[in-house]
């Protein structure tokens, strides 16, 4: 691994974020600054908390917090889209939160690699 981009899981996160972000901006103008900005916020905090993880990486202990911080605002991310989805029922966000159980799902399975095989 040269970069953090070659990470799947941090592909991924990335993708996802700019779903998010773009899903975000349908909802009602009074949701834009509260639902909508959290929602966006924690989606892109997935990806960052992995790039800052990855940036430590020589240190396997901080490597393995980082991606529990990711997991973290993911299982946030799903539950914010959760209540988006149950207020307002937007196009593709039952999509998204399936998209985001897979990935936590890899998150948690790169998590385990390093915790085993990572050379520090």
């Amino acid at each position: 691994m040269k970069s953090h981009k070659d990470l799947d899981i941090y592909n991924l996160a990335f993708e996802y974020a700019i779903e998010v972000h773009k899903l975000s901006l349908k909802l009602p103008k009074f949701e834009l600054y509260e639902q909508g900005s959290q929602v966006r916020r924690s989606s892109k905090s997935i990806k960052d908390a992995i790039v800052e993880g990855y940036g430590r990486k020589v240190y396997k202990q901080d490597f393995l917090k980082f991606l529990t911080y990711a997991h973290a605002s993911l299982l946030e991310c799903i539950s914010q889209l959760e209540m988006i989805n149950e207020l307002y029922k937007l196009e593709g966000t039952l999509e998204l939160i399936k998209k985001y159980d897979l990935l936590g799902g890899k998150i948690f399975s790169f998590m385990l690699y390093v915790e085993k095989n990572w050379k520090t």
